[in-house]
């Protein structure tokens, strides 16, 4: 097997365990988008999210297509799994906005790192048709990451007021 023909190999497993991942991410947003109340902005950024990452699932199905393969179901079915029993874990915690929201970012910098490794195996196998589609999945991630940062003062503030005027029962997603 040449070195060629190895990072291709590499490649495509990165790119199954992105699809994987992103499978995994919709598993964990769907279900906290549901059952959101009190913040109407994490659920819209969420909504906006979920499309987002249908689309970047399209992308890495195009992906894997150009190699003459696809995901890999048994990877997606456990990440899937993994993402919907971490989703639920939060249902009973007073504080489930607050826990979703340190969840939903670090998965957002968990999925940067994919995407930048991905970048990185396209660039040094001389993959250059993945680089456009790649870099506009990095993006969104990014974007959402940055929306995540940004906006975790206001959620925590709104759980502490909501939490002040009526305990946790009032203070629930």
């Amino acid at each position: 097997m040449t070195q060629q023909d190895s990072l291709r190999d590499l490649f495509i497993v990165g790119l199954r365990n992105a699809h994987a991942v992103e499978k995994q991410a919709l598993s964990i947003m769907t279900p906290q988008v549901s059952r959101i109340e009190h913040y109407p902005e994490v659920a819209e950024q969420l909504r906006r999210h979920i499309e987002e990452t249908n689309q970047q699932i399209a992308r890495l199905d195009e992906l894997l297509e150009s190699f003459d393969t696809s995901g890999s179901v048994l990877k997606e079915a456990a990440l899937s799994l993994s993402g919907t029993m971490a989703a639920l874990a939060h249902v009973p915690a007073g504080d489930e906005i607050l826990k979703n929201s340190f969840a939903n970012y670090a998965f957002e910098h968990f999925e940067i790192a994919a995407y930048k490794s991905l970048l990185t195996m396209a660039d040094d196998g001389g993959f250059a048709s993945a680089t456009s589609l790649l870099t506009q999945s990095l993006g969104e991630e990014q974007r959402m990451a940055a929306w995540i940062d940004e906006a975790l003062p206001t959620i925590t503030r709104r759980y502490a007021s909501l939490y002040a005027e009526g305990g946790s029962s009032a203070a629930k997603i």
